[in-house]
């Protein structure tokens, strides 16, 4: 499992976030803002093992730093990401 950096980064308004899974299951990746508030659900589904990406606009949010973090059954991960406006 990985969860790769999102590209651009600083990005506006979208950006890219790459993650590779193992086994099939379901995948969550949600954003965050940096008070640790749910933003938004950018994936909530079942995969199959395999390397996906997955697009993310910020259009309608601030400036500022976000967390992403991907949840499988078996794997969990957090990074930041920086939205300029």
């Amino acid at each position: 499992y990985e969860l790769y950096q999102n590209y651009p980064n600083p990005f506006n308004p979208s950006t890219k976030i790459g993650y590779s899974i193992q086994r099939e299951g379901k995948v969550n990746i949600t954003i965050y803002n940096i008070l640790g508030q749910k933003v938004r659900e950018v994936i909530n589904q079942f995969v199959k093992p395999g390397k996906y990406e997955a697009t993310f606009n910020g259009a309608n949010l601030a400036s500022g730093v976000y967390i992403y973090r991907i949840k499988t059954n078996d794997f969990v991960k957090s990074k930041k990401m920086m939205l300029l406006k």
